[in-house]
């Protein structure tokens, strides 16, 4: 799923919190205004954010979130919200508002011990990228909407702050260099040509061209030319110049002082601040050793699965061999354009529809589409969804990434990633949440990253239920996928707790699963740039489906798939542990 810049980690905003059928209290009034009081202030410090949600108030808005004034002011933010939090007595509190608060709490606690760790020091990378974010804001057909001659304007105004932006990142990467806090070199190679890409002569070259040629043809003709002038000149005095300086900066500066290590323990308090992004990302009390644990455990029940497909089909060879064939035989790569890979997503769409009605009560509202990402990211790009607006103006997005349509291969789990990515994975999940108006905005637009990304891994579970993995090597490819989240158990804590080096990574990647040399590459340094972040899929979906086994088990014929699945989603984004006990509280009301 698509990321938002560092400022994601600090607001995942509240709202209003609707009562559930019980008389309002005094207490719930008071607690409600204090979430939609977080909501509003954590909008002004999250512009980028309402822009992604559908509010378009901020949008001329882009925040200098590396400066020390905006720190002070995000951790003066988190500080009065924990301290009017502590004033309220939850057990006053309805069961919706309880959430609300358990949320508020984790969400808040989080944030502030974050501070300690001086993220601002790796201001961006290869993945994780407000260069990036902006690139797809300003291509004109992406979050940030271009269809009044305001969202023109707007656009003007937020990309010409981008240079104050660039120049505190600059700053800050420099004062990571004085303590030894920076990146690895191999992710920095990567980021050199991201923004050198962006550097172009002629202003009608550059992708921040994209909004004048999809210009409304009802703007009127001074309108035109006055914007069209205006988005010139800004290419050509403000963007180029700040990815050209970026650029410069990182190649001639950065480069040389970035480290050769992989993990993060090789930087100073780097051990204990990996630790922290554990618990933030995966929502558990779980050490880094925990996950690395389960990670062989998982890997090597994995591995067996896999044996047996490979026996099945008849191969005879070991389990690489087995790998190797499938990523080379051309009878696996029948494609021709990119416009058949679509297709034949939209084809995986269509064959489960029947059994998704089935397994759930509610569909969304949200417009779907499938969509090739678009090439100034592609090569860096996984496939990925982007959010819809909560109003259903904007469709939620399956993105996939193909640089070679001939060489994109069926068995790389094209239906578990459809599952996981699009429906019903984080399409649903997000769209159900955003279009719930009586929940809290922050549940509506909240995320954490191991509920929703152990929803979307969880979904690639239903595949025989859903009518798909009928043929060995789809199911091999699904295999595959959740192999691949497994083996990221091992290879992230490796890589940040025990000293495994990147090429160690990629060599134990590919030693047990179906990739290539350049996919377990982009992955690895994946998980360099943004540590933790891939153990929240496993450690997600693992939780909810023992609750599922659990609750098949304690209520026997009353357990029904559909109403789990509705209990699962209908309360939106929450902390694994809080989660857990809603869903044991709805399971006793089932008896």
């Amino acid at each position: 799923m698509k990321k938002l810049a560092f400022a994601l980690l600090i607001v995942t905003t509240i709202s209003a919190c609707k009562q559930s059928g019980k008389p309002t209290t005094e207490a719930n009034k008071n607690f409600a205004a204090l979430c939609e009081q977080y909501y509003e202030d954590g909008l002004k410090l999250n512009p980028i954010n309402a822009t992604f949600i559908g509010d378009e108030r901020y949008n001329d808005l882009l925040p200098n979130d590396g400066s020390v004034a905006y720190i002070k002011e995000y951790g003066d933010f988190n500080k009065r919200f924990l301290d009017s939090l502590t004033k309220y007595d939850r057990e006053s509190l309805n069961a919706n508002d309880k959430l609300s608060y358990d949320f508020l709490k984790d969400q808040l606690d989080m944030n502030i011990e974050g501070l300690k760790y001086h993220s601002e020091y790796l201001p961006f990378n290869q993945m994780f990228a407000l260069p990036l974010t902006i690139g797809q804001l300003g291509s004109g057909t992406g979050a940030q909407p271009f269809k009044t001659v305001k969202n023109y304007e707007d656009w003007l105004k937020r990309v010409t702050a981008f240079s104050v932006w660039a120049d505190t990142a600059i700053g800050n990467f420099k004062k990571g260099m004085q303590k030894d806090i920076v990146l690895p070199k191999a992710l920095v190679v990567k980021m050199v040509p991201q923004m050198q890409s962006m550097v172009v002569a002629n202003p009608e070259q550059s992708l921040f061209y994209g909004p004048i040629k999809l210009m409304p043809k009802d703007f009127s003709p001074a309108d035109q030319k006055r914007l069209t002038e205006a988005y010139k000149k800004t290419i050509q005095t403000v963007i180029v110049p700040t990815y050209k300086k970026l650029g410069d900066f990182l190649q001639n500066e950065y480069l040389p002082k970035a480290r050769t290590t992989s993990g993060m323990s090789a930087m100073p308090g780097g051990a204990e601040w990996y630790a922290y992004l554990v618990r933030q990302q995966t929502t558990t009390k779980k050490t880094p050793e925990e996950i690395y644990q389960t990670g062989l455990k998982e890997v090597a029940r994995i591995k067996a699965q896999m044996d047996s497909i490979k026996n099945l089909v008849g191969f005879k060879g070991d389990l690489k061999a087995f790998f190797e064939y499938m990523k080379t035989d051309p009878k696996f790569m029948p494609y021709k354009t990119p416009k058949e890979v679509l297709a034949a997503f939209e084809d995986i769409h269509q064959r489960m529809k029947p059994n998704l009605k089935k397994m759930f009560d509610h569909e969304p509202k949200t417009p779907f589409e499938i969509r090739q990402t678009e090439a100034f990211r592609a090569a860096s790009a996984s496939a990925e969804y982007n959010q819809g607006s909560a109003d259903g103006k904007r469709p939620g997005i399956f993105y996939v990434p193909i640089l070679d349509a001939t060489k994109f291969n069926i068995t790389s789990g094209m239906e578990s990633l459809f599952l996981h990515e699009a429906i019903p994975g984080h399409h649903y999940q997000i769209s159900l949440t955003q279009e719930n108006t009586s929940l809290p905005k922050f549940r509506r637009f909240g995320f954490h990253n191991a509920y929703v990304e152990g929803w979307a891994l969880y979904c690639e579970s239903l595949g025989k239920e859903l009518g798909l993995y009928q043929d060995p090597y789809q199911h091999m490819g699904a295999l595959g996928d959740e192999m691949h989240r497994a083996i990221r158990l091992v290879v992230d804590v490796a890589i940040h707790t025990k000293n495994m080096s990147r090429e160690e990574a990629i060599k134990y990647m590919m030693d047990n699963e179906a990739i290539s040399e350049e996919g377990a590459t982009a992955e690895i340094e994946r998980y360099m740039g943004i540590p933790a972040q891939a153990l929240g899929y496993k450690t997600g979906a693992m939780k909810i489906r023992e609750l599922r086994a659990k609750y098949e088990k304690e209520l026997g014929a009353k357990f029904k798939l559909s109403a789990f699945h509705t209990e699962v989603l209908k309360d939106g984004s929450l902390p694994l542990s809080v989660f857990e006990a809603k869903m044991d509280a709805w399971a006793a009301t089932q008896k």
